[in-house]
């Protein structure tokens, strides 16, 4: 028998990058808006941190996860989907492409993905459900991973 990686049912917000769906605890999630409904103070250079936003009186760092993950990504356009999400580090706003909805999986749904414990340990596992398969972030994990240099997609 595997280990399971989830103890418990959980809900996970799912959500679109490069033509794959993803999800993220949605516990972690404070609110969702479209791209046009920041104030963004950036620049659109295809750097993974896309400046800073304000957003109902927080100012906070843009994380644009389509340069991490989906190659031949654009700037954002006006109704690309931001998720705000609450991290130790504070409040982060991360762009994706669309946001699909929110599932509940439980803990037989999840199956670990090979390598990942090594090589990307911010990926929780792969969610199976409703005909539908995401790649589950740990949205914590990946807030935290800091480059040491400043990374730009080519």
């Amino acid at each position: 028998m595997s280990k399971q990686i989830l103890s418990a049912p959980q809900q996970f917000l799912c959500f679109t990058l490069g033509g794959l769906e993803y999800g993220l605890d949605y516990a972690a999630v404070k609110e969702l808006k479209v791209f046009r409904a920041l104030e963004r103070f950036s620049s659109d250079d295809g750097e993974i941190i896309g400046g800073v936003a304000l957003s109902r009186g927080v100012i906070m760092p843009v994380m644009d996860l389509r340069a991490a993950f989906a190659p031949g990504f654009s700037s954002p356009e006006p109704d690309t989907d931001v998720i705000i999400v609450r991290a130790s580090s504070g409040v982060v706003g991360v762009v994706v492409e669309r946001v699909t909805g929110v599932l509940r999986l439980h803990p037989e749904q999840v199956a670990p993905l090979p390598g990942a414990a090594t090589q990307a340990d911010y990926l929780i596992g792969l969610g199976m459900a409703k005909g539908r398969r995401l790649i589950l972030l740990d949205i914590e994990r990946l807030m935290s991973m800091a480059p040491a240099q400043p990374r730009q997609v080519a």
